[in-house]
């Protein structure tokens, strides 16, 4: 997929600079002069939607449909949600492609108008050149058609045009009948000028047919998808002596074609640390070959063709190659960017979407060593309720003294489930807190009901180091805001991680590798996503939260939680209209993703927009029922036997909506994450010690890359199942069977306890 990122490439790298120009010309000139006409408009729209039904394989009307929608101001959660007979029931993910897609090819038109202008403007527009420029696909080709009109800096070119070497150079490639190169150059030689001897003319001439040569588009294109897919990218040491992460590829060797995501990034750092020296070879042998042909090499004159072999050399080795190369090694990293910034989406959605735990009273505890681990009790809706400090760990490790703080939190609390943090000293607390369950069950205390889980703490110190955290707790420090953070994100994950940079949430590849802006737009569309796909209950939600819900900005989030405050709790959806700045159309498409479990409306606590609402009391008619019976089983019994389509069609509403009025009627409170297995709560301890191969244990997954997935089986370091060992069938990509967070049964292949490396497996044993 092509992303905004190609524009920065094409004309940032590829040109040094020559858009900002462009830019300010257009500007100087006036936008007017290359904004569409409404005819030129209504076909460019038509173009830019059939190009994206065939891209997508999805029907132009679709496509059509979709892009309206999104030009009204409609937001993709709720076009997703809530008019799928507009769009034939296009999933969020198309919805989101189309959007990107329509995005850059609108940018692309932009660019194609103003290439023409500039072009124009220096009076050397052809109707050939214009019809290539606008039946190009790529900004890249958009460049390239652009590359020998676009203001250079001073050249080798340049100076020999304005001696006036240009006749010269057109004479070289006129195939002539009479002279040798140096006799017809001695004709150009002019003191004033700067042209002191033939060979000097001769030089400037040879000099302006390589630039040329290397601005020519069809040049360029080809020579770029040559070496795509011929060269080989070469990494060496720059110190084969020095040790580093990176000595698998001191002395590598991959075809570009064949390099998989990862070792792109991994290369790329490499080289950006300055531990690695990076490029690409190749055979030119074809490639000057080609140029040749392009020049009409064979049928030049002997002496001739012996000056333009060396031209040939000259623009492809000195100009083409290392602007080739960059722009193909910008392309690999491109890729590889999109694939790892993939991945993070994936394993975030996962995170965020893990299943919340109610009901219980959490004691969060942040380890540390030498500072000690901070504690922190929350009760079953998350309110602080106490927070404290232990040593149990080294160089302290007094542990009497931390039983007696933390049973003393459990005991007035009445904690029944121990969050640890997976951090710096994580295992030495695990082995503490399930020292200290069976010591109170040997005791008679608990009962059996004191437990504990290992929590992801990822981006924890950077929300509890960040204001929101300050305004929150201000009387906290940063490590106990921290085991607040680490409790409440097992009471509700998702409700706690969008108050943290979802970059900061590390569960990526070469996350910090990547385009920061393209990272960030990827993964709040990710979190956005999973925060409408739960719905958000209205009354309880954080400012943060709220933020992210369909057509709310910061500001009207604030503006609910102050009016909130203010006026007390929402009783219905429609004391929404109230919230200053919350506009009819914001709340068209916010209103169904926010619900009010308790409130005057029982519908206002299901995902069904109030657009919809005189649906459900035609239906309720026609069941003989009242809003009153939601959630009965004498509802749920009459809904169940419904058949969609007969009641869309009597009810006059499109199918779609029908079924999901029926399924919202059925679940009126559903919580999607409820349906996942809850983590894996524990209540002792494993040492690495005790691993034997063969052994089976169940262990939540941490983390999914390209080449497996790690695995927390209660040992210090997770254990990683490598693809090969995922499943019995092939596996293209670990994310096809796990994701982050998933419960998993797994077998222990082999231990490695110097290094403290465990290898697990997922297929069936032998």
């Amino acid at each position: 997929m092509v992303h905004m990122k190609e524009t920065d490439i094409a004309w940032e790298k590829a040109g040094g600079g020559d858009w900002s120009e462009a830019k300010a010309v257009s500007e100087a000139a006036g936008d007017a002069a290359s904004k569409p006409t409404p005819e030129e408009e209504a076909a460019e729209r038509e173009r830019i939607v059939k190009l994206i039904g065939a891209e997508l394989g999805i029907p132009a009307g679709k496509v059509d449909a979709a892009v309206r929608l999104l030009d009204d101001g409609n937001t993709i959660p709720f076009i997703a949600r809530y008019r799928k007979e507009v769009t034939g029931e296009l999933d969020e993910q198309q919805l989101r492609t189309v959007a990107e897609r329509l995005q850059y090819l609108r940018n692309l038109e932009a660019r194609k108008r103003e290439v023409i202008r500039l072009i124009a403007g220096q009076g050397k527009l052809t109707d050939e050149l214009r019809e290539a420029i606008l039946l190009a696909a790529k900004l890249q080709e958009v460049e390239d058609l652009y590359r020998p009109y676009r203001p250079k800096r001073k050249t080798r070119a340049s100076v020999a045009k304005e001696r006036g070497l240009e006749p010269l150079a057109e004479w070289l490639l006129s195939r002539p009948k009479r002279g040798t190169p140096l006799e017809e150059a001695a004709k150009y030689v002019h003191e004033e000028k700067g042209v002191a001897t033939a060979e000097e003319a001769l030089q400037g001439a040879m000099d302006i047919i390589a630039e040329q040569l290397a601005d020519d588009a069809q040049i360029r294109a080809w020579v770029r998808k040559h070496t795509r897919d011929h060269a080989v990218l070469v990494s060496v040491a720059k110190d084969p002596a020095a040790e580093s992460v990176y000595e698998m590829y001191y002395d590598y060797r991959e075809p570009v074609r064949r390099m998989p995501p990862h070792r792109v990034l991994a290369v790329n750092r490499g080289e950006r640390e300055d531990v690695l020296k990076v490029s690409l070879e190749i055979d030119p042998a074809r490639i000057l070959e080609y140029i040749g042909r392009r020049i009409a090499l064979d049928r030049q004159p002997e002496a001739v063709r012996a000056v333009l072999r060396l031209v040939v050399e000259d623009a492809y080795k000195r100009l083409i190659a290392p602007s080739i190369e960059r722009e193909v090694r910008a392309e690999l990293t491109e890729q590889a960017e999109e694939h790892a910034i993939g991945i993070f989406a994936a394993n975030l959605r996962s995170l965020l979407l893990q299943p919340p735990v109610r009901g219980r009273v959490v004691l969060g505890i942040d380890p540390a060593y030498r500072t000690g681990c901070k504690l922190a009790v929350v009760d079953e809706t998350g309110k602080l309720l106490a927070t404290d400090v232990c040593y149990p760990t080294p160089p302290h490790s007094r542990i009497e003294e931390a039983e007696r703080v933390v049973g003393g939190l459990i005991d007035r609390h009445g904690v029944t489930l121990i969050a640890i943090g997976n951090g710096t000293a994580s295992r030495e607390t695990e082995q503490f807190v399930a020292d200290l369950i069976r010591k109170r069950r040997e005791a008679g205390k608990d009962a059996g009901g004191l437990q504990y889980v290992i929590v992801s703490e990822a981006g924890a110190s950077v929300y509890s180091a960040s204001k929101l955290a300050a305004e929150e707790f201000p009387n906290l420090d940063v490590a106990e805001r921290s085991a607040v953070s680490i409790a409440r994100r097992l009471q509700d994950p998702l409700a706690e991680l969008v108050k943290i940079e979802p970059r900061s949430i590390g569960v990526g590849q070469y996350q910090h590798d990547v385009d920061p802006k393209r990272l960030d737009e990827s993964l709040g569309a990710v979190v956005e996503s999973a925060v409408n796909h739960v719905g958000v209950d209205v009354n309880t939600a954080s400012p943060q939260l709220l933020a992210y819900v369909a057509g709310i900005n910061a500001a009207i989030a604030r503006n609910i939680v102050a009016y909130r405050e203010a006026n007390g709790k929402f009783t219905d959806r429609g004391q929404l209209r109230l919230v200053p700045r919350l506009g009819a159309k914001t709340y068209e498409q916010c209103i169904g993703f926010l619900r009010i479990p308790d409130g005057t409306q029982p519908l206002d606590r299901t995902p069904i927009h109030p657009e919809s609402y005189p649906v459900v009391d035609r239906l309720f008619a026609m069941l003989g029922c009242t809003v009153r019976d939601l959630g009965t089983e004498a509802l749920n019994a009459k809904l169940r036997e419904l058949d969609p389509a007969d009641s869309a069609q009597r009810l006059g509403v499109g199918v779609p909506t029908m079924r999901d009025i029926i399924d919202s009627l059925l679940r009126p409170g559903r919580d999607p994450r409820e349906e996942l297995p809850p983590p894996v709560f524990r209540t002792d301890v494993l040492r690495i010690e005790d691993l034997q191969p063969g052994m089976e244990l169940k262990g939540t997954v941490r983390n999914v890359t390209d080449f497996g997935a790690f695995v927390d089986i209660g040992v210090k370091n997770d254990g990683l199942v490598h693809i090969s060992q995922l499943s019995d069938r092939f596996v293209k990509h670990p994310l096809d069977v796990v994701s982050v967070g998933d419960t998993v049964t797994v077998r222990v292949l082999s231990v490695d306890v110097k290094r403290g490396r465990v290898s697990l497996t997922m297929r069936t044993a032998e």
